[in-house]
């Protein structure tokens, strides 16, 4: 299992580069980890690599971003810490998003598991006791 450890931000972007391989492959990347260790800023990082044109921001309240890329590519960015039963995320219509070929960035992945395709890619992201955060996922 791949992983990577970040001592300061600024090298998210090399770690953005080394993810996107792994991402073209499984364009459905749920991540994993605490609350403010920084799932946001490693999927702002990210679609800054593949150019998305838009402001990233977590979409805490309405559940789902869209953004755009540079080359026209659509970009689905979820948070579904709000969540409270998987019927909410059936309600929206998932399968249009998760199934469209899209890069689709889920954070708080827990209560969509059994419904995430099985190319899903898995990135967690911890913390050890210094406070340097690691990135890692599986192969």
């Amino acid at each position: 299992m791949p992983s990577y450890t970040i001592h300061s931000k600024d090298e998210l972007k090399s770690i953005a580069k080394t993810l996107i391989p792994y991402i073209k492959i499984k364009p459905v990347v749920a991540f994993y980890g605490k609350m403010g260790i920084g799932k946001t800023t490693l999927i702002k990082a990210i679609c800054k690599e593949i150019d998305v044109v838009n402001i990233v921001t977590s979409p805490t309240f309405t559940l789902v971003n869209e953004y755009i890329t540079k080359s026209g590519d659509l970009v689905y960015h979820f948070d579904f810490y709000r969540i409270n039963k998987i019927e909410e995320i059936y309600d929206f219509g998932y399968e249009e998003y998760f199934y469209s070929g899209h890069f689709c960035f889920i954070e708080w992945p827990e209560f969509a598991e059994s419904i995430l395709p099985d190319y899903t890619l898995i990135i967690n992201i911890s913390d050890d006791k210094k406070g340097k955060k690691k990135i890692s996922f599986p192969d």
